[in-house]
């Protein structure tokens, strides 16, 4: 009777872990079918530019309303096959704007410059030098590169949303459905992703790779600046120098690389 009872007991406990396991084992079995399909070429090219800690300069002054960060948004969303979702709790971004009260909110003040307390601001990942989302992520799908960009690896994202919990920025986004059929011209060149991956902004590695500016740079007119921040005379180095700028949220320790010139 006990023999009967401890291996019901074995029985049970086996099922019990086999309906635990068996989701996570179709995540990874999904991930691999999908494999070649989620992985952005970073591989650097002879004309590759490079950095010992790439960083972005955003000129707010080159700004006055929102059409004007329009182009740069729908830019960066078309070559990254960002899907457009009208459930705003499926919303996938990149670059977004935002007000200053939510995007500086340990700056605000009730006599801030009334232009720049109803100045629509450009909000991305800010590719931390200290990113509590790569410590946070538990498989290693997001990673900071040598050259200081924060990168996802697709493949190897669970889905857990740990990374998007350690952002204390809000920049990350969860594919809670398909983004595919969101995507109204897919570019070909950049791989799309899945249901239950997170995903970002990557500083457009895959340009940077091959020679080019970031996308968003390119269609900015000027409003925006990237560059090495280690080097002293870089474009972004000599922008800070001459400008005040502030960064978003410097009070938690994790040195942004995006500044704003204000």
């Amino acid at each position: 009777m006990k023999n009967s009872r401890r291996s019901f007991l074995k029985i049970a406990g086996v099922s019990a872990l086999g309906l635990v396991i068996k989701p996570v084992f179709n995540t990874f079995a999904s991930s691999e079918e999908h494999a070649e399909h989620l992985k952005p070429d970073f591989s650097k090219k002879n004309n590759a530019l490079t950095g010992k800690r790439w960083g972005m300069v955003i000129d707010t002054r080159k700004f006055q309303s929102e059409e004007d960060l329009k182009p740069i948004i729908d830019a960066c969303n078309s070559i990254h096959n960002i899907p457009d979702l009208k459930v705003k709790n499926h919303e996938i971004k990149w670059i977004w704007e935002d007000e200053y009260e939510h995007a500086f909110t340990d700056s605000e003040n009730e006599y801030v410059n009334e232009r720049v307390k109803h100045l629509p601001f450009l909000v991305l990942c800010n590719h931390c030098d200290d990113p509590p989302c790569v410590r946070a992520c538990p498989t290693k799908a997001t990673f900071k590169r040598e050259d200081g960009i924060v990168l996802m690896d697709f493949h190897r994202c669970i889905g857990c949303r740990f990374c998007m919990a350690a952002c204390p920025y809000g920049s990350r986004s969860f594919n809670f459905r398909d983004p595919r059929p969101g995507i109204e011209h897919q570019n070909p060149d950049y791989p799309t992703r899945t249901k239950g991956v997170v995903e970002k902004c990557n500083f457009c590695a895959e340009r940077l790779a091959v020679g080019k500016m970031p996308k968003c740079v390119e269609v900015s007119n000027g409003a925006i600046a990237f560059g090495d921040l280690d080097d002293p005379d870089s474009t972004v180095r000599k922008l800070l120098k001459e400008n005040y700028t502030i960064r978003r949220k410097p009070s938690l320790g994790t040195h942004p690389s995006v500044f704003y010139i204000v």
